[in-house]
C-alpha cells in the first residue's frame, strides 16, 4: 500500500524549509558560520524571521536536521532477521546513504564539512549521535523482535565511528571520492577486526 502525496500545504512547508536550510547554507559557505545571523538567513529565504523559527528552533538546527536518520532506521527493519546485525546494518546504511548520496551529494558535503570545521556544531554532532547510537540499536532489536543488547548498542556506536571517519576522510578529500564507497571499506574494516 503507497502512502498518499502529500497535499499543498505539506509541499509548500517542505519547499519553504529546504530553501530555507539552501540559502544558510550558501551563506555559511560564502561569510562563515559564526558571521552569518538568522535574520539573513530568514532574509535570503524570502522569509520573516519567526517564519524560521518555526521550521528550525536555532541557527544550529539548520545544519543539523535532516531525514537521514528516519530512512536509515527504515532500511534497518526491513532487513531480514536472519541476518547478522552487522549485515543488517551494513546493507541498509550502504543503500540508505547511496539514496541520499545519489540525491542530495552537494547539500551533504557543505553541511558535513560545516559540521567537522565548527566547533559549536562538532559538540552538538556528537550528542546526536548517542540518539542516532540508541536509534540503530531499537531498529536491530525490532527486526529479531529481541531486545536492545549491549552487544548490539556496541554494534552500533561502532558502527557510527566507522560512518564517521568515512564522513570525515570524504570530506577531507573533498567529495572526491565516492561515499557509499567509503562506507563499504568502513564496514570492511570492522570485518577484518573479526578476523
Amino acid at each position: 500500500m503507497s502512502t498518499p502525496a502529500p497535499g499543498l500545504r505539506e509541499q509548500r512547508k517542505a519547499r519553504t524549509r529546504k530553501a530555507i536550510q539552501e540559502h544558510a547554507l550558501r551563506l555559511f559557505l560564502a561569510d562563515g558560520y559564526d558571521a552569518t545571523t538568522v535574520e539573513r538567513i530568514a532574509s535570503a529565504a524570502g522569509v520573516s524571521h519567526m517564519t524560521f523559527f518555526r521550521y528550525f528552533p536555532s541557527k544550529e538546527a539548520v545544519v543539523e536536521n535532516d531525514e537521514y536518520d528516519p530512512l536509515l532506521i527504515g532500511f534497518i527493519r526491513a532487513q531480514p532477521p536472519e541476518l547478522g546485525p552487522l549485515t543488517a546494518l551494513r546493507n541498509a546504511v550502504v543503500t540508505g546513504m547511496r539514496e541520499v548520496y545519489d540525491t542530495d551529494k552537494d547539500a551533504l558535503l557543505v553541511r558535513t564539512r560545516l559540521v567537522l570545521t565548527t566547533p559549536a556544531l562538532r559538540g552538538r554532532q556528537w550528542r546526536n549521535g548517542d540518539s542516532t547510537q540508541q536509534l540503530f540499536a531499537e531498529a536491530l532489536a525490532t527486526r529479531t523482535g529481541g531486545e536492545i543488547t549491549f552487544d548490539l548498542r556496541v554494534l552500533a556506536a561502532a558502527v557510527l565511528g566507522a560512518l564517521s571517519t568515512a564522513l570525515t576522510v570524504w570530506v577531507e578529500g573533498d567529495g572526491a571520492e565516492d561515499l557509499p564507497t567509503l562506507m563499504e571499506r568502513g564496514f570492511d574494516a570492522l570485518g577484518r577486526l573479526d578476523a
